[in-house]
């Protein structure tokens, strides 16, 4: 039986282990790269020496950069009163791109997962409660996934925050997307969509 040489074989099995790459895709991926140029794949290889050297988590609110404080810390003109809590950095760019939401963020590095060995001292709480300590919050949005562990996460931070003084603490809405038929939704999402429901103007 044919096998694949062994560098090729070597590169597939490392694509394989990133997060949503399954055996086809490492496979399609690895033959495109040994296809480029000398030039091309040492500049990607460039570029991830690079990520990985000079990317760096925030001083204040934990989301990847490359400066000791990222662009929405640094930027005075934001509402300093309202923080939205979120899971990852990718969740800032997402909620970033939008451009919809103008005050700060606090980067948790993950949710509370037990089984996963994850809990809340594996996350950056402790330093958020610091934050609120220091600074004039008065609204915490949590933006946590609406998975299991990503809702577990935004309890346990709701009655965490819920002593502290004049603060008020939201939950981001889950429903049905734009463009979405009932009859696709599954029972969690239509159960959310019924529960913050808001009166027609």
């Amino acid at each position: 039986m044919y096998s694949f040489p062994t560098p090729l074989a070597n590169l597939i099995e490392q694509l394989g282990s990133l997060p949503g790459i399954g055996p086809k895709s490492a496979q399609r991926l690895a033959f495109h790269l040994v296809a480029e140029s000398q030039e091309r794949i040492e500049q990607f290889v460039e570029a991830l020496v690079q990520a990985k050297e000079k990317l760096q988590t925030c001083c204040e609110c934990f989301a990847l950069c490359d400066g000791e404080r990222c662009e929405v810390c640094a930027d005075g003109e934001r509402d300093q009163e309202t923080l939205c809590v979120v899971q990852d950095t990718r969740d800032v760019f997402a909620l970033e791109r939008m451009n919809a939401y103008r005050g700060l963020y606090h980067v948790l590095g993950g949710v509370i997962s037990p089984l996963d060995g994850v809990g809340p001292d594996q996350l950056h709480l402790r330093p958020l409660l610091e934050r609120l300590k220091r600074a004039t919050i008065r609204e915490v949005i949590l933006a946590t996934s609406t998975t299991m562990e990503g809702e577990a996460t935004a309890h346990y931070l709701a009655k965490l925050l819920r002593g502290v003084e004049e603060l008020r603490v939201t939950r981001i809405a889950h429903g049905i997307p734009i463009g979405g038929d009932l009859e696709y939704a599954d029972d969690l999402t239509l159960a959310r969509a019924l529960e913050y429901r808001h009166e027609m103007a």
